[in-house]
């Protein structure tokens, strides 16, 4: 009797143990300043290299709240980084080349390194495994493969759509060709049109699918990081070109291996906030919440984490 239970006591500590180390790191600074952003870059203990991809939204012309190039250039310089952006699907000032080379020069990101329009010469396919939504592939920029790693520089926020904008969206949304932004936003069903009024189940499930396929593709996971700054939380996205006036204060910056976990974070830390009203209601209304379930599911990371402060 006294055997069996020491067994089951050891089983019991065992499956702690497991359980814990399953939890993702998530590492946090409330100082946003290049140093805070270089800070949790090492913290992440992998390192960006051969030519490495910076993954960020250059911001829709009008826009004001994407990421500052003058907090974000020391650490796109250490790591010897091109900024790579893909058109989008909806029209605007970002929707062919030419515009979108001009709103990164108006926003100044070709100022602190090499910006790379990736489906300015097409698209490639990537495999969905076991796609639910995008059974004929994930399109993203034809330039993607053109890089050894990928740094996920993220501006966290709302988003008219999907309710919030972070990791998993830039890496879905965000690396999508023109075309492949179109069928993400279809659930797979667009053949050169974007559907808006796609159920939005499908397409917060569909923004999953397309981010696992990027890391899949990336030795799954393993040349790919993410960082996520929590300032001007508007309601909107970096791609509205009047968007909402931010009504809470700026959280901090947030790195992990794991996107999932760092939405995850960042979603916490939006409802921990004393004036974050706006934006959970935004991410609420919308289901936001959705899609890193569904990646969860998927196997793209896990929501339980552990936040470490570096402070």
């Amino acid at each position: 009797m006294l055997k069996n239970f020491v067994l089951a006591l050891v089983l019991v500590n065992l499956f702690a143990v497991s359980a814990f180390a399953a939890k993702a790191d998530v590492f946090f600074t409330k100082d946003i300043s290049p140093a805070g952003l270089m800070a949790i870059y090492e913290k992440l203990g992998r390192e960006a290299t051969g030519k490495v991809a910076v993954k960020l939204s250059t911001g829709e012309a009008g826009n004001n709240h994407y990421l500052d190039p003058n907090l974000i250039k020391d650490l796109v310089q250490k790591v010897n980084g091109t900024i790579v952006e893909c058109n989008t699907a909806y029209g605007g000032s970002r929707a062919a080349t030419a515009m979108h080379r001009q709103v990164i020069e108006d926003h100044g990101f070709n100022k602190i390194a090499k910006v790379d329009i990736m489906d300015e010469e097409g698209e490639i396919n990537l495999p969905v495994e076991n796609a639910k939504h995008l059974v004929n592939g994930n399109y993203v920029g034809g330039h993607f493969k053109d890089y050894d790693f990928y740094l996920i520089l993220t501006h966290f926020k709302g988003h008219p759509m999907a309710g919030l904008g972070g990791a998993i969206k830039n890496i879905s949304i965000g690396i999508g060709s023109a075309h492949g932004k179109a069928v993400i936003h279809s659930a797979g069903k667009d053949v050169g049109r974007v559907l808006w009024n796609t159920a939005q189940y499908p397409f917060l499930e569909s923004m999953a699918e397309a981010a696992k396929a990027v890391s899949d593709s990336l030795d799954h996971g393993k040349r790919i990081m993410y960082i996520s700054v929590m300032n001007h939380l508007s309601v909107d996205c970096d791609c509205v070109s009047n968007p909402a006036k931010p009504d809470m204060h700026d959280i901090g910056i947030l790195g992990s291996l794991d996107p999932v976990a760092l939405d995850q974070a960042c979603v916490d830390l939006v409802y921990k906030a004393p004036d974050g009203h706006s934006l959970i209601e935004r991410m609420e209304s919308r289901h936001g919440i959705h899609t890193i379930e569904h990646a969860e599911a998927i196997g793209l990371g896990t929501r339980d984490y552990n936040l470490i402060s570096i402070d």
